[in-house]
């Protein structure tokens, strides 16, 4: 069965702004909140599947870290996997890869997760959260145990909803932990405005925002090119008309519904993805990326994980970039949160019925 397609969020033409809570977190305030501060560049992956060994391989080809442990239910295929991509080390950099145990998370400076329940043909990321919340609780329970004191980031569907599981589960604090959240889909934007434009989509800046499914939109009144507003580039491009921009955004956020129906899965993108969200961490980077951060404030939104520019670096995400959003994405801001936080309460419920014990609260950074 084919899956449902969702109706994308019309917001292509720019409407009156309005302000925006926040403020940008100093690099000396936020330091305080990451005692550990990457020492070194161990990365320890949970999850050997299709997003995770292509996440893998991303790193080995690009460099990044100089320790890599996979960790998977079916251990066999990390030690074939390690080996495998041991063989690419004299074509790129150093770097020890092994099959992992959850004692070897103890002194990582990144704990990866992309193990779980994938999304098949016809479900929504949402459709996967009680299926994906009791593995979490069981993989992040495992981690803490071996004393891990880094930082997490999850790429597992519903990313928003088990990036806000995880924190609560490790009680690390809010900054520490964080997920993949729309860095794919802002990609996606990214090359199909280029494609639109006949620009590289390296010279495009634009993000989706909110929660990474079905209830994601598009920030269009902050899009640019080259410094150019894209509401601009419309002005002097009469044959670029707001329906080509809601064709786009329709094709982004129906991008995995085609993937899945063609192939079974998505990775190349995500993994990709992935792995410059790593180099920013690893190198302390200080760089910008949509990822599903923790919110308290921005926004006018409180207690969820969710799609949003966030700086990061050494210390996970340094603070969230508080945009200016018009009247529109506001809305659609407010009604992704939502359905993130009616998803997060009943799933919580359920999981604490079954436990028979609350979840602690998370520490806020």
């Amino acid at each position: 069965m084919a899956p449902a397609k969702s109706s994308p969020a019309k917001s292509a033409a720019p409407v009156t702004k309005k302000a925006t809570a926040g403020k940008l977190k100093p690099a000396s305030t936020a330091a305080k909140l990451a005692p550990n501060k990457p020492k070194n560049s161990k990365i320890v992956l949970i999850g050997d599947g299709a997003v995770g060994s292509t996440y893998a391989y991303a790193l080995t080809l690009e460099g990044i870290g100089r320790e890599l442990g996979i960790i998977d239910i079916n251990r066999e295929k990390t030690v074939g996997d390690a080996m495998d991509l041991s063989d690419a080390l004299s074509f790129t950099s150093p770097k020890k890869i092994y099959a992992a145990d959850y004692e070897d998370c103890a002194d990582a400076a990144l704990v990866v997760i992309a193990g779980g329940a994938a999304q098949k043909p016809g479900e929504t990321r949402l459709d996967l959260v009680d299926k994906n919340l009791r593995i979490f609780y069981d993989i992040v329970k495992n981690v803490m145990a071996s004393g891990f004191d880094g930082i997490f980031m999850v790429a597992t569907n519903p990313v928003d909803v088990l990036t806000y599981a995880t924190w609560r589960f490790s009680g690390l604090p809010s900054n520490r932990v964080f997920g993949s959240g729309t860095a794919l889909d802002s990609a996606r934007l990214r090359k199909e405005i280029g494609e639109l434009l006949n620009v590289d989509a390296r010279s495009v800046h634009a993000y989706i925002m909110g929660e990474h499914g079905d209830s994601e939109f598009p920030v269009w009144s902050n899009a640019n090119v080259g410094g150019m507003a894209l509401s601009e580039w419309i002005m002097r491009s009469p044959e670029i008309t707001s329906e080509a921009l809601n064709q786009i955004f329709d094709a982004v956020v129906n991008a995995a519904y085609t993937i899945i129906d063609a192939k079974g899965a998505t990775y190349y993108g995500i993994g990709a993805a992935m792995a410059r969200i790593t180099k920013a961490i690893m190198s302390d980077e200080n760089s910008v990326h949509a990822v599903s951060a923790y919110l308290n404030g921005e926004f006018g939104v409180h207690d969820v994980y969710t799609g949003t520019p966030a700086i990061v670096g050494a210390e996970g995400v340094r603070s969230v970039v508080p945009i200016s959003l018009d009247m529109h994405e506001s809305e659609h801001l407010d009604r992704s949160v939502r359905v993130l936080r009616e998803t997060i309460e009943k799933a919580f419920a359920k999981l604490e019925g079954e436990l028979g014990e609350k979840i602690p609260a998370g520490v806020i950074a």
